[in-house]
């Protein structure tokens, strides 16, 4: 990206941080409505003036409530009325006029002009009869919100139009208060033209006389001239164009020349006149254009949505407006005119840094646009937390670090929304703030360890012999327990029991269980590659281990609901808001979170006790028979030093069969039924002695000599010679070689695939929560805990069924033989 690009991002950044600013301002005030702002504080201040009353002990018995109301700041029936009569002291416009202008002396946002400019509104009886009207504040403050919102939105082009009028507005404006400052000062001064004439260059000369004072008011009507004839969008004469500077200064030179008082009083209008209407004529032209624009927009929404969908438009837009750059850039600027307003107040006291950065995040988080300012900047800190341990893991291709700011952001405004963080007062604002903070750091951890569990999971399944990557990736997993611990052992220590605490225990410790799980699960895995011979019981340790996590998150998940139904019924009564968030919030999690998971877990110990069951109905290969058989499992590719024998005589690890169980009943060679039926059951009792004759026999198998088995020298079982026609033997070995070409292709297509399965699910299935807790059963060599894809599946089915014709016509052979 050149730096051409950066810096007209920037600009059109910073183009866009004032509406924003403007609904912030708006959203102070309450958009007009009469609000009790911080009820805390005439309540402490009534108890502080009678420290010696106690309520009696009637009343406290009688209320069990008592501390919760004090916590949400709800007092007796006597604070109301104080409050109550404290209000109608004064009317509603002085009480929100008092309200706003002390907010913006505190904050900073506005100069000590506005305030007196406000105070001397408030004391118009004519305005604060209209304004005194609710529904007239309102729709004014509703104007204004939609406004800027609309302004916010503009494409740039149309952006720039909109400062530019604005501009030339403004300049107007500047320019009449500079003239009549300038007139001020001629009034109280002896007649320039006079000095002029005389050339008395003493009085002229002098740094402290009025010629001096009028040279910078000269100087800048000369300047804003020039700048309002090029910016202006109204109809550009060439001769209007170049005397726009004259007629700027022309309030200051006039009033040189001895005339009437009245009449150099209205000079400043006359020579704003020309602006103003150059002003109108723009506005009027322009408000077709606006009205035009502001159609296209919805024109253009409306297809798009028909088109791609809302989130595709919202996705757009919000990549267009650049909206998380606007909101840092919106809250930085409020947090330094914060701190500017707090370096600069006269004070006898040194200003310390806790106070002051308390203050500053408490009015960080006063209106809902500054939450969101402060959401955006949490955002990218936790961004840049996610890359630095991805860059010291070494990794660099993770979803789930890409993925962590816009978590982030949407779990801390979730957050503010649930708890009323804009609405509590200073004090209980910084507290809850420092809370939704804390339940946060618990949060980051949970992705933490879902950015190196996959790490580890391929550290173990790849065999990688670099020790750096181990070493950082323990060293991470380190972190993910000390953390939390140290967490947990300071707010036990220092904060009493409360449904808060609870929430950050449930977290806290649903971090380390996951972490000790992976842990388990990454040391099984490094066993294994260590053993020299096939480890059946991996995946039985691997699914006892990622049961109990998965059980462990399961009860903390029900915990949570509980502590959150909690806070719903009994602490959230005074924020109506938060609470239907929070009830929302709630439905989810118990939907995803505990009956989909719960059902996921039911489904999994179902589909494994099914397979163990057909497994163990299956008969056990017996020594003889492996000898005689004296070649390695088709699915996994390891030798077999215990087998299962299926119906169609088929020899597979017990293990690797119950994994494939999970796809389907059916062989992965020759695609027949592997389980006996019912009517089947019966015939074998009756042939059960034929078949134990048969069983000790061995069998006629003829193993392949390919790359995999030629390590080791094979023997092949006599044949039995059988006189069979010409005709019939041509084709019988036609038949054979076909059906053991095509039976050699389905060993390796299905091994291939539950290869490549157990692959892919080592890396998908780490990161699952719940669902992972019967993984241990459906991967074919990883032990991945979900069942395997559908595509795997059908890929499978197609491999065998591409030959299955051929595998019966040799099959008939053999019988036929």
């Amino acid at each position: 990206m050149s730096v051409r690009t950066k810096v007209l991002g920037l600009v059109d950044v910073m183009m866009r941080v004032p509406p924003i600013m403007v609904i912030d301002e708006i959203l102070k005030i309450g958009m007009g409505l009469p609000t009790r702002l911080y009820p805390d504080k005439d309540k402490g201040g009534s108890s502080a003036a009678a420290p010696t009353e106690s309520p009696p002990e009637s009343s406290i018995s009688q209320d069990p409530f008592a501390s919760i109301k004090e916590f949400f700041g709800l007092g007796s029936g006597d604070g109301l009325a104080q409050m109550t009569s404290a209000a109608s002291a004064q009317s509603a416009l002085e009480q929100t006029i008092e309200n706003a202008s002390q907010s913006a002396k505190t904050h900073g946002m506005l100069s000590s002009g506005f305030n007196s400019l406000m105070d001397e509104l408030s004391q118009d009886q004519t305005l604060a009869d209209v304004l005194s009207i609710t529904t007239v504040k309102f729709v004014i403050c509703l104007l204004g919100f939609l406004s800027a919102a609309c302004i916010f939105m503009l494409w740039t082009r149309h952006l720039v139009m909109v400062y530019m009028f604005l501009t030339s507005l403004g300049l107007t404006f500047l320019s009449y208060w500079s003239n009549v400052s300038a007139l001020a000062l001629m009034e109280r001064s002896p007649s320039i033209l006079e000095d002029l004439m005389s050339l008395n260059t003493t009085r002229l000369l002098d740094s402290g006389g009025v010629v001096m004072s009028l040279a910078p008011h000269l100087m800048a009507q000369w300047f804003m001239g020039m700048l309002f004839a090029y910016i202006h969008l109204g109809p550009r004469f060439e001769m209007l164009q170049k005397s726009m500077p004259i007629i700027f200064a022309s309030p200051i030179l006039v009033a040189m020349l001895p005339l009437p008082p009245k009449v150099v009083q209205h000079l400043p209008v006359v020579a704003g006149f020309t602006p103003i209407i150059l002003t109108k004529i723009t506005l009027l032209h322009s408000a077709m254009e606006a009205s035009r624009t502001v159609y296209n927009g919805y024109q253009y929404a409306v297809n798009f949505v028909s088109n791609f969908g809302l989130s595709a438009l919202i996705e757009n837009e919000w990549q267009r407006l650049n909206v998380p750059n606007v909101l840092r850039v919106f809250w930085t600027i409020r947090i330094i005119q914060g701190g500017y307003a707090l370096a600069t107040t006269e004070s006898d006291e040194p200003l310390e840094l806790m106070p002051a950065t308390q203050k500053l995040l408490v009015d960080g988080c006063e209106t809902l646009t500054a939450v969101l300012g402060m959401t955006g900047v949490i955002s990218m800190i936790c961004h840049y937390i996610g890359r630095g341990f991805q860059w010291y893991l070494l990794t660099y291709d993770n979803d789930e670090e890409k993925s962590l700011g816009t978590v982030s952001a949407v779990l801390f405004y979730i957050l503010a929304l649930q708890t009323g963080l804009t609405s509590l007062s200073p004090d209980k604002r910084f507290i809850r703030l420092c809370r939704n903070l804390c339940l946060l750091m618990t949060a980051l951890l949970h992705f933490l360890h879902n950015i190196v569990s996959p790490i580890l999971m391929s550290l173990s399944a790849a065999r990688n012999p670099s020790r750096k990557r181990h070493v950082r990736a323990l060293t991470v997993c380190a972190f993910l327990v000390v953390m939390p611990v140290s967490l947990l052992y300071y707010l036990w220590s220092q904060r009493s029991i409360s449904t808060w605490l609870l929430a950050v225990t449930a977290f806290s410790v649903e971090v380390i269980v996951k972490v000790l799980v992976s842990l388990a699960t990454y040391t099984l895995f490094l066993l294994d590659a260590r053993r020299q011979f096939f480890w059946e019981k991996l995946d039985d340790y691997l699914y006892y281990v990622r049961a109990f996590g998965n059980s462990v998150e399961f009860c903390f998940g029900i915990l949570l609901f509980i502590n959150g139904a909690w806070i719903l019924i009994f602490e959230s009564a005074q924020n109506a808001t938060g609470g239907a968030i929070r009830a929302i919030m709630m439905c989810i999690h118990a939907y995803f979170n505990i009956w989909c998971e719960a059902r996921a877990g039911w489904s999994v110990f179902m589909k494994r006790r099914s397979a163990v069951h057909k497994i163990s109905a299956l008969p056990e290969a017996t020594p003889a028979q492996l000898q005689a058989f004296d070649d390695v499992c088709a699915i996994c590719y390891q030798e077999m030093y215990s087998a299962k024998i299926t119906r169609c005589r088929h020899f597979f690890h017990g293990v690797c069969l119950r994994k494939w169980l999970y796809v389907q009943d059916r062989c992965p060679l020759c695609h027949e039924i592997m389980m006996y039926t019912d009517k089947a059951e019966e015939n074998a009792q009756e042939a059960e002695p034929a078949a134990v004759a048969q069983a000790e026999q061995p069998l006629r198998i003829y193993p392949r000599d390919d790359g995999n088995n030629a390590g080791a020298p094979r023997r092949s079982p006599e044949r039995v010679p059988v006189e069979i026609p010409e005709a019939a033997s041509t084709s019988f070995n036609a038949a054979a070689t076909i059906g053991a070409q095509a039976a050699e292709a389905i060993v390796e297509s299905a091994a291939a695939v539950g290869e490549a399965r157990s692959l892919s699910n080592v890396s998908s299935n780490a990161t699952q929560r719940i669902s992972a807790s019967g993984s241990s059963d459906s991967s074919f060599i990883t032990a991945s805990a979900q069942p395997p894809p559908p595509t795997a599946t059908s890929a499978a089915a197609v491999a065998t069924a591409a030959a299955s014709n051929t595998t019966h016509m040799f099959r008939m052979s053999q019988d036929q033989q």
